[in-house]
């Protein structure tokens, strides 16, 4: 499929942040720099301060997925918050990492060229969630040279640690006065999110981003307490299989006409650690310790 490409030129970088979290912010501080990449902070919202009045105005009481936790409406929210940052500088995309990602040492030469980006593409996944066998549903490849390539995500593959957004998308995001589903499934899953239907993200192959796993998540908490055991949980979990299954026989009619197919989406040469690197060990690389 031919398509225009846009003109070069780097694009905006916003990195999410809980101002609490000093340690992540040093982290990924000294990793931005080690790569020589510009980006801006951009302070998420702490559901430990934020009242439940507010977060309601926001999010519906029940949708695909059931009952959010205060965790993830919260971290939502920041992304939210972000998108609004991003459309006061009048960028035309903007690249956006959660405080816990390891970037590939590419990254600054695709975010610092958009020469590569085809232009209508309003979504892009840059990272790889889940076990490093993990297969997604994607459409037509189209090359985009230094050895990547992009394609059309047809299945879920959550996770809101690394992507790129146009204004288009940021615009037609921001619109929807209330959510349903947290942020990752909102972007990127079509079976639970008609706006991941309406947006057609796409996908990085290979990836250049890798959320890390260091034990200290901020929002576990609320989930748990959102996950003990009631006649709720259980129809909330039949909701959710209903709607995750709603799309697999579409799914298998395009795997079997050739239009869509299983792929690896991990960057094999990405090796990231179980903990996040500190600040101090990523400056030493740099010399500047």
């Amino acid at each position: 499929m031919r398509r225009t490409h846009l003109q070069a030129g780097s694009m905006k970088v916003f990195v999410i942040n809980l101002a609490r979290r000093r340690d992540r912010r040093a982290a990924m501080t000294a990793q931005m720099l080690s790569l020589k990449m510009p980006f801006e902070t951009v302070s998420a919202l702490d559901a430990a301060a934020v009242s439940d009045g507010w977060i309601a105005r926001h999010f519906t009481t029940a949708g695909p997925l059931g009952r959010l936790s205060k965790g993830d409406q919260c971290c939502s929210l920041s992304h939210r918050k972000a998108w609004f940052t991003f459309l006061a500088n009048g960028a035309p995309y903007a690249a956006f990492f959660e405080d816990d990602v390891v970037l590939d040492p590419a990254a600054p030469r695709l975010l610092g060229d958009l020469s590569w980006l085809p232009a209508g593409i309003d979504v892009l996944k840059l990272e790889h969630f889940g076990p490093q066998s993990q297969r997604v549903l994607v459409g037509e490849r189209s090359e985009i040279g230094r050895g990547r390539s992009i394609a059309p995500i047809l299945s879920r593959h959550t996770g809101a640690a690394a992507y790129i957004l146009s204004r288009r998308a940021a615009i037609a995001l921001l619109a929807a006065e209330r959510w349903e589903v947290p942020v990752d499934h909102l972007l990127f899953n079509p079976n639970v999110s008609a706006m991941a239907v309406k947006l057609k993200p796409y996908q990085l192959l290979p990836t250049i981003a890798r959320q890390t796993f260091d034990g200290v998540s901020d929002i576990k908490h609320w989930r748990i307490a959102g996950n003990r055991f009631c006649p709720g949980l259980i129809q909330r979990e039949l909701v959710r299989a209903y709607y995750e299954l709603r799309l697999l026989p579409r799914q298998i009619v395009q795997v079997l006409s050739g239009h869509a197919k299983l792929v690896r989406v991990a960057n094999n040469d990405a090796v990231v650690a179980t903990a996040a690197p500190s600040a101090p060990s990523l400056l030493h690389q740099r010399g500047a310790a």
